[in-house]
């Protein structure tokens, strides 16, 4: 199984394929995320992205690069800021904000021109760093109805990540075969 971690920042994994563009990290790859990835098409079985997609300014290109790098039925592990919490305005560096819903935009359900993805999975994660045993007691709470935590609570009480687990699908015909199954 090949596996990317891309922008991996400090997070250095052995036996993965660590790529960011900070020359200052330690990286297998160094590459401009706002360009073109420097690996074939169908390379990788899973990508690991954390807390980078905020960071880009042209987030959609770089979705179709991810998906032109990864094999049919690939993994994508997206961790992100929540739009709610105060490190995603914080930091001067973020262009991108993001919600529970925003991967939907990336499925078949949506009729802009995206690439297309399954999301396997999307959960709300309130604490990211400090005081992360709240997320024993909140995370079961948030996540029962995020959409309305989102609408009427998110203000009150900022959620710290947004997690999603996309699959890969590039043939038609599955795809066609996964929209008549929902």
């Amino acid at each position: 199984m090949k596996k990317l971690n891309l922008g991996c920042g400090i997070d250095y994994r052995e036996d993965w394929v660590n790529l960011d563009q900070v020359n200052g990290v330690k990286a297998d790859v160094y590459a401009n995320l706002e360009e073109k990835l420097p690996f074939k098409d169908n390379t990788f079985d899973y990508v690991f992205i954390s807390h980078v997609l905020e960071h880009i300014n042209n987030f959609i290109n770089l979705m179709r690069e991810i998906k032109r790098i990864c094999k049919e039925g690939a993994i994508i592990d997206i961790r992100v800021p929540h739009a709610s919490a105060i490190p995603a305005y914080q930091d001067p560096t973020h262009v991108k904000f993001f919600t529970y819903l925003t991967f939907d935009y990336f499925t078949e359900k949506s009729f802009y021109d995206l690439p297309k993805f399954e999301v396997i999975s999307k959960s709300l994660n309130f604490v990211v760093k400090e005081m992360t045993f709240l997320n024993y007691f909140i995370n079961p709470i948030i996540n029962l109805a995020p959409r309305h935590y989102e609408r009427f609570f998110s203000g009150i009480l900022p959620c710290g990540e947004v997690k999603y687990r996309l699959r890969v699908i590039k043939t038609v015909q599955k795809y066609k075969n996964i929209k008549k199954s929902l």
